[in-house]
């Protein structure tokens, strides 16, 4: 069947319906087009400003490296290593006490140190170091996220070569300029030399510690041994130094070093330097011995001499040589009989500490010991420990009895004291009656003490004390009688040394030049101090020979010697100090024992464990030497066992009332503070 003929009019209504169809979908074509070009147009927009800025911040950047840069120091003097002066301390025999200022070794090659030393630096303190530019972008990062999650700073991000960067150019501050300008620096030595000598440089300069600079000087210091010679758990313990050179030091906290050791071995293990296998046979190995180093003691004498420097030739100065008093001999001998009785017969007494001096009459100082070991403690209880020193301060209190018209038969009264409700007791129980002031002495009896000097006045008994060099504060009551005025060891051995040398006061002296490195003399000392006799002869004599009943049959029996010796012992309350300080024609030697947290000894006195220590040390130091008369005493000394009391058969009435019993104590009003806990002063 065939169709009807199209209609004009139907042809053009199909035309104009697909004309729109068309229209539609152009316009959806446009549409859909549309959204892609603005896409475009704002990327393109982005990426202008993108490289606007990219440009501006690298203009900015590049001002802020050249400002740093224009302030950085000159690296032409790279090989240039600033140093403190060095300073040389001599025995009298011309051998080294000890060499302050910067010490440094023998520049080693990295690549000539043992693997493990090298890996145990770079397991703590740069790992990617031979992949990195000079800055490491990862531990960056790693170390802003360890802070961050920190609350606080506890991780650095600087590498080795930045490390070397502050050491060689920069100062140790903490700013944000330092920081750019080490950035700079480092990208600096990374481009011009290798990573081997970076890595050598760095060995060689980084401070380790105890005046150290390089692994090669600290191992020699800690270790006595060159570098080359660490083995594992040594090349940890130095590794460990480099977070914090004296927390961590060997020498001076054992403990905290180990503990430190085991975190860079944990390091080693997870970098992958070493295996488990490794670290066993270190733990297997027999572990390093803790003993004290010979001549450990020398420091403490060094140390004090190194003080005085500046008041002799001022603080600016090259390299010195300084010459001193000190008697090897005689330091060896201290060291060693105080080591023995501290880790001996101390040990059992809980007396943790001691302190040693020897002087020449002339004030010489020929030995000084400041503790028992200087590894663990640097405090000079010689020379800057002020302790009580009991009984051992009463000579000082009967010179100024002597010097105030009585002698050593003067009858003092040993009999219960009273004051303001304080009570001091003797040593020994109970009370004994008149005795003489020879006899109050030797038995260090305290309440005849307090009755001399209450007679005698604290005052003259005070401006005895500064006449002999004494320059500690001075109480002003009666219990001055009991020694509860703090001095030093060396104070109260220098103001016995008048007592030995004919009554001059000398001023204790280990220096005797100094000179440069030229061999130019800056420092001679000349002359001697104290030229003058500040002791009147008689009353000199009269006080050797009451110091001499000390030791003869008296409290100090147990530091008796093959010659004409005297001295005193000292006991402070509670056994929490115990002294001998005495002399001989030749030496004046003083030895404290005691705690530094002030805790008591378990009975330790005076005329104990310190006189026997003295006794042996003056054996020592007189082997050899002459006995030789002690000043004053020009004939035989007291008898051993003489009799304690000395009856009063005079009659009362006819007696000198200068020579007659002291029974009373009329100046209450001068004791106006008490020590009550002071009942012991043997």
């Amino acid at each position: 069947m065939s169709k009807p003929p199209e209609r004009p009019a139907d042809r053009s209504s199909r035309k104009a319906s697909a004309d729109r169809g068309a229209g539609k979908q152009r316009a959806r074509d446009r549409k859909a087009s549309a959204v892609p070009a603005a896409r475009r147009s704002i990327l393109r927009v982005l990426g202008s400003w993108a490289v606007v800025g990219a440009i501006w911040a690298g203009v900015a950047g590049a001002s802020v490296v050249a400002y740093f840069a224009y302030d950085l120091p000159d690296v032409s003097q790279v090989a240039q290593a600033e140093r403190r002066p060095a300073v040389t301390v001599l025995a009298a025999d011309g051998s080294r006490i000890e060499r302050y200022g910067d010490i440094h070794g023998t520049t080693i090659n990295a690549a000539d140190l043992p693997p493990h030393l090298v890996h145990a630096v770079l397991a703590t303190e740069d790992r990617r170091f031979f992949s990195h530019f000079g800055i490491d972008p990862i531990g960056l990062v790693r170390a802003a996220f360890v802070n961050f999650q920190a609350g606080r700073v506890v991780q650095g991000g600087s590498t080795i070569t930045q490390q070397l960067a502050k050491n060689l150019f920069l100062t140790p501050d903490r700013t944000m300029g330092r920081k750019i300008q080490e950035a700079i620096l480092a990208i600096w030595l990374e481009r011009t030399y290798s990573k081997n000598q970076i890595l050598t440089a760095y060995l060689n300069r980084v401070y380790l510690g105890a005046g150290t600079y390089g692994v090669d000087a600290a191992a020699q210091t800690y270790f006595n041994k060159p570098a080359t010679e660490v083995n594992l758990r040594e090349a940890a313990i130095l590794a460990g130094l480099l977070k914090a050179p004296s927390r961590y030091s060997p020498a001076a906290n054992p403990d905290r070093a180990a503990e430190r050791a085991e975190v860079v071995i944990a390091a080693m293990l997870d970098a992958g330097y070493i295996t488990e296998a490794d670290i066993q046979a270190m733990r297997a190995a027999p572990p390093m011995p803790r003993r004290k180093p010979e001549g450990d003691g020398d420091r403490y004498f060094a140390d004090w001499v190194a003080d005085q420097i500046v008041g002799f030739i001022g603080k600016e100065h090259d390299d010195i040589t300084v010459h001193t008093t000190m008697d090897r001999r005689l330091q060896q001998a201290a060291e060693r009989r105080l080591d023995a009785s501290l880790s001996g017969a101390g040990l059992a007494a809980r007396a943790e500490q001691g302190a040693l001096v020897a002087l020449s009459p002339d004030g010489a100082v020929r030995a000084l010991i400041g503790g028992s070991s200087y590894g663990e403690s640097q405090f000079n209880r010689a020379t800057q420990a002020l302790r009580q020193p009991g009984s051992a301060f009463k000579p000082l209190v009967f010179l100024a009895a002597l010097e105030n018209g009585m002698t050593a038969d003067t009858l003092v009264d040993d009999a219960p004291v009273r004051i303001d409700g304080w009570q001091p007791a003797n040593f020994e129980k109970g009370f004994h009656g008149p005795m003489s002031l020879r006899d109050a002495l030797a038995h260090s009896v305290n309440t005849a003490a307090i009755r001399v000097l209450d007679r005698t006045g604290v005052e003259p008994v005070a401006t005895l004390a500064r006449r002999l060099g004494i320059t500690s504060p001075m109480g002003k009551d009666l219990s001055l009688a009991l020694g509860t005025s703090e001095v030093t060891l060396l104070e109260l051995a220098g103001a016995y040394t008048a007592f030995a040398n004919g009554g001059r006061a000398v001023w204790p002296y280990a220096v005797t030049r100094i000179e440069d490195r030229a061999g130019r003399v800056l420092y001679q000392r000349r002359g001697s101090a104290g030229a003058t006799p500040v002791i009147d002869p008689a009353y000199l004599a009269e006080l050797n020979r009451m110091l001499m009943a000390v030791v003869e049959y008296g409290t100090g029996k147990s530091a008796k010697l093959d010659r004409m010796a005297a001295g005193k012992t000292g006991t402070s309350q509670e056994y929490r100090d115990a002294w001998f300080v005495g002399f001989t024609a030749d030496y004046v030697a003083g030895v404290w024992l005691g705690n530094d947290d002030n805790q008591p000894m378990k009975r330790v006195t005076g005329g104990g464990l310190p006189a026997r220590i003295w006794r042996d040390f003056m054996m020592d130091a007189h082997r050899g030497l002459p006995p030789r008369m002690i000043p004053g005493l020009d004939h035989a000394p007291p008898q051993a066992g003489a009799p304690m009391l000395v009856a009063d058969d005079r009659d009362p009435g006819s007696a000198d009332p200068s020579s007659g019993p002291l029974s009373d104590v009329p100046l209450l009003g001068q004791f106006q503070r008490l020590l009550q806990n002071l009942t012991g002063g043997r």
